[in-house]
């Protein structure tokens, strides 16, 4: 598909979305296919870059039990009517339309056999039949809005439009291009902003434990102050501190202060387990104790609690204390890696501002906010994705009935 990076001469556009990433395609397309005059701007020269590098590069495209408990927000049920109106299904037969072969790895996540760049390509191709033009490597200096049409200065021209749609993403991710426009343009139109953060980031350790990088187990972390939201998957120790499934997941919840527990051996009663091999390996030594945890861990493990002595001559008191670590180790983050490792970015446009069904800012006729720019963030897994899918469709379809009603 060829992309036309000259200015565009054309007198007024129905629709123009700011943001050639997942949402802001699935945007344009849904509005051009419904007859709107779609123009897509961004200022990286490549649409959906983060598409691209997900899943490792296969693309987590959706998750089949896509719903709003698996989404924080300050208002959880905000996305429940676009999630109920765009469901995975929907986008699997969208896939499927195009010949994507597609496997589900687990608990519902669905990914390309191939290659993420079928879903870019699909994407396009979809935007290519509602006849979407695409201004790439265009960079927004300004827009305006005077109560009917608002008027979009970029690098290279003045363009003009009935509907905006705001698909720019968070932060996360600033080596593809991501950046806080969607935040300044929300507050330049007077939209409030829940603050933003890293999500789906690995943790930093107030103090490195470089010993353990590489150190991989499955865990149940959770935070300390409640017992809800709980995750449980796979953890590795880093030369910072600690990342894998659980630890992106429990991150989302994770305000920058609180300590975090981690259950070392989900499902086992550490103390338990423990006297039976004290019994009956009553000459082995500490590590022995955490047979069912990798060897380095154990060993670093055992020696905070035990000395050098047999178990046989090991205190009770000190076992059940090792015991109690495993079962819950309790640690606060120094903080997070940052937008450079995060995933997606929580927080953005507050859904107060914005119509449930449509994704129009309710103060500002003709603006919607659609994707990770709205304070609405998935679990891992392909949930963004499809908030993404959803939030766009949603806003395509409003803004061409918007067109269509004005012309």
């Amino acid at each position: 598909m060829g992309y036309n990076t000259q200015a565009h001469k054309q007198n007024l556009w129905d629709v123009v979305v700011i943001g050639a990433g997942a949402a802001g395609m699935m945007a344009a397309a849904t509005a051009g296919q419904a007859g709107a005059r779609v123009l897509v701007l961004d200022h990286v020269d490549k649409p959906g870059r983060k598409i691209l590098i997900s899943g490792g590069g296969r693309c987590n495209f959706t998750n089949l039990k896509a719903d709003w408990p698996y989404y924080r927000s300050a208002n959880p049920r905000f996305c429940r009517s676009a999630l109920a109106r765009y469901q995975p299904r929907d986008f699997l037969a969208l896939v499927e339309k195009h010949r994507i072969a597609w496997h589900e790895k687990e608990e519902g996540q669905l990914f390309c056999d191939h290659s993420a760049q079928q879903i870019v390509t699909m994407l396009e191709d979809e935007c290519k039949a509602g006849k979407v033009r695409f201004s790439l490597g265009c960079s927004v200096i300004d827009v305006t809005h005077d109560g009917s049409v608002f008027t979009v200065k970029t690098s290279r021209d003045l363009v003009r439009a009935r509907s905006i749609i705001l698909a720019t993403g968070g932060m996360a991710l600033p080596k593809l291009g991501a950046t806080d426009f969607s935040l300044r343009f929300a507050r330049r139109f007077g939209l409030a902003v829940v603050p933003p953060a890293p999500a789906l980031v690995p943790l930093r350790f107030s103090v490195p434990q470089p010993e353990l990088a590489g150190v991989s187990l499955t865990v149940t972390a959770t935070l300390q102050a409640q017992k809800k939201p709980s995750f449980t998957g796979g953890m590795v120790f880093t030369h910072k501190g600690v990342s894998g499934p659980a630890i992106l997941q429990i991150s989302s919840w994770w305000d920058g202060q609180g300590a975090l527990k981690l259950n070392l051996a989900p499902g086992k009663e550490m103390y338990d387990e423990m006297r039976i091999i004290c019994q009956k390996r009553p000459r082995a030594h500490g590590p022995a104790l955490l047979e069912g945890l990798p060897v380095r861990l154990a060993r670093s493990l055992a020696g905070k609690f035990l000395d050098d002595r047999p178990l046989a001559e090991q205190p009770a008191k000190a076992i059940r204390a090792l015991a109690a670590q495993v079962e819950s180790w309790v640690f606060t983050p120094e903080g997070t890696e940052g937008y450079a490792k995060a995933e997606v970015m929580r927080g953005g446009v507050d859904t107060a501002e914005l119509s449930s069904k449509t994704m129009e800012a309710r103060r500002v006729p003709g603006l919607y906010v659609v994707g990770e720019a709205v304070d609405v963030t998935g679990w891992l897994g392909g949930y963004n994705f499809q908030w993404a899918w959803a939030s766009g469709v949603a806003a395509g379809q409003a803004a061409a009935e918007r067109a269509n009603m004005l012309i």
